[in-house]
């Protein structure tokens, strides 16, 4: 997203184009993954508070430009930019990264919630914990004892 667009988003939902708004939506777009708040401001101006983070972030969500989600057993809230399609976050409980699922498995899972419940899901937060291949197993490919051990 363009900085000219974002500036237009906000303007439109009544929100001012502040610094710090600009500075937090940067600091995603250049993420590779989820950042908590606090990495948040770690990578923006030392002018921009964690309080000051939060808000931004506040807003942004708003707008729906970021959206959170709590990502493991840690419990805080990771943010990332707001996708277009619905995904699952795999979650590696033994090294913590994250990567995205996407696949008909959501779509699948709407379906059966609408055919089987008469529940229109509008939207779907999946959080999936285990191991990741590369805590999993060894470099032969066998698998790791105890590699499902929490940190």
């Amino acid at each position: 997203m363009t900085r000219d667009s974002l500036v237009s988003v906000l303007r439109a939902q009544g929100h001012r184009a502040t610094r710090p708004r600009l500075a937090v939506h940067d600091a995603l777009s250049a993420a590779s993954g989820h950042l908590t708040a606090e990495q948040v401001a770690a990578r923006v101006d030392g002018e921009v508070n964690l309080a000051t983070v939060y808000r931004a972030l506040s807003v942004l969500q708003e707008v729906g430009l970021v959206h959170s989600v709590r990502l493991g057993d840690h419990g805080s809230l990771s943010w990332e930019l707001t996708h277009p399609d619905d995904h699952a976050h795999l979650v590696c409980r033994v090294c913590g990264d994250v990567d995205h699922h996407v696949g008909n498995a959501v779509e699948q899972l709407k379906d059966h919630l609408l055919s089987g419940h008469g529940f229109e899901a509008t939207g779907v937060e999946l959080v999936v914990t285990g191991v990741c291949v590369s805590c999993g197993a060894d470099a032969d490919g066998a698998p790791v004892p105890g590699a499902g051990a929490t940190k």
